[in-house]
């Protein structure tokens, strides 16, 4: 099984949550996240004056997939969240070694 640990602009998650929900991903986390990357934040005007706002906010969307759905998923989420400028995020794969539903204790893949 992988993670994904995905950052994406605050304006894609229904385009990504479509393409995940097309392929059979049946759940995931979201928060809304800040950070900066090569994007180095943005300029705000507020009652006249300009501020630097270094930190960006976006969402961070986590998704556990079997290993066979994993290239498939990342290639969904690159199509829905791309626009091929500055800023669009990341998609971080992460190894997981075992899941546990604690409502009826199953285990591995079949607790997805």
């Amino acid at each position: 099984m992988k993670l994904l640990k995905c950052i994406i602009r605050t304006g894609v998650l229904d385009q990504v949550k479509e393409a995940l929900s097309g392929l059979g991903v049946v759940g995931m986390t979201v928060g809304e996240v800040k950070g900066f990357g090569r994007q180095k934040g943005h300029k705000e005007v507020y009652r006249g004056a300009e501020y630097q706002i270094d930190f960006t906010p976006k969402l961070q969307v986590e998704i556990v997939v079997s290993d066979s759905l994993a290239e498939p998923a990342i290639s969904a989420i690159r199509e829905a969240a791309g626009t091929g400028n500055i800023g669009d995020g990341k998609i971080f794969v992460i190894p997981v070694e075992d899941s546990v539903r604690i409502r009826t204790g199953e285990t591995g893949e079949s607790a997805l």
